[in-house]
């Protein structure tokens, strides 16, 4: 029986230094870490040769978050876009350099004159990502789009979004559905459904329902049992990255389980 492989993110530990991030590798529970390019883990030359070697000697398998902090794919901006290109290029390639197997990139946000040009956003999120997807070629990385969660200003946080998305973009751009963001439109098993063939790459997480809280799984109301019941159905055999910020190594045994 196929099954997924469940992983973790290392969101959770993203406020502390990346030494003690990568001390948090050697103890994981599971062989399919994400890392996120940002913060006090923002990679460099020499934090990839020191995680490519926790990796082989802990048999680790990575995919990369994008930096997300002051990005915006659909910046009216072409000087901050240049600059965020330049950023989304640098973790493009150490992505590479780790071969990691997804880069995990946000769609872009509407702004505060986004009402004087009606439509114009969206436009540059098309052509951002089509350049991202030029530069990931180059480099052999394959990069994923994620859901992202209400009330933020996303261009791209429901089924609808998606499917003009990809009616416009193609296939070459595949998808990373989170879970925890889609609970929060009611859309997950919508989004399960509609999507099956694009999602190659699934981030877990618990919520309320109102607020994008990232508790362990089992600590919200979504039902886990159905998700994973969907997933069985669908022959999902790809990585499901635990991305809570609690009880994360509680989390990782709890899908383990449901995928026994």
């Amino acid at each position: 029986m196929t099954k997924p492989k469940i992983g973790l993110s290392m969101l959770y530990c993203l406020g502390e230094p990346f030494k003690r991030m990568r001390e948090n590798l050697t103890k994981a529970l599971t062989n399919y870490i994400e890392i996120i390019d940002d913060g006090f883990h923002t990679l460099n030359k020499q934090r990839v040769s020191a995680l490519n070697a926790i990796g082989e000697s802990y048999d680790l398998q990575y995919s990369v978050h994008a930096p997300f902090a002051d990005i915006n794919i659909a910046s009216p901006s072409k000087q901050m876009l240049t600059a965020m290109l330049k950023r989304l290029e640098k973790s493009i390639s150490y992505t590479n350099a780790l071969n990691a197997y997804a880069w995990v990139f946000h769609p872009g946000l509407k702004t505060g004159i986004s009402m004087f040009y009606p439509g114009v956003d969206w436009i540059q999120n098309q052509k951002t990502t089509r350049i991202l997807l030029k530069i990931a070629e180059n480099y052999g990385v394959k990069i994923v789009i994620e859901n992202v969660p209400e009330p933020y200003p996303f261009l791209m946080k429901n089924i609808d979004d998606f499917t003009k998305f990809y009616q416009e973009i193609g296939n070459d751009v595949k998808l990373a559905f989170d879970v925890g963001h889609a609970n929060l439109n009611g859309q997950i098993e919508p989004f399960l459904k509609v999507f099956a063939d694009k999602i190659v790459h699934i981030h877990a997480h618990d919520n309320n329902g109102s607020h994008d809280q990232h508790l362990g799984i089992g600590y919200g109301n979504i039902d886990w049992k159905n998700f994973a019941d969907i997933l069985k159905q669908m022959g999902y055999d790809k990585t499901v990255i635990v991305e809570s910020v609690e009880h994360v190594s509680e989390s990782v045994q709890k899908l383990n389980q449901l995928f026994s």
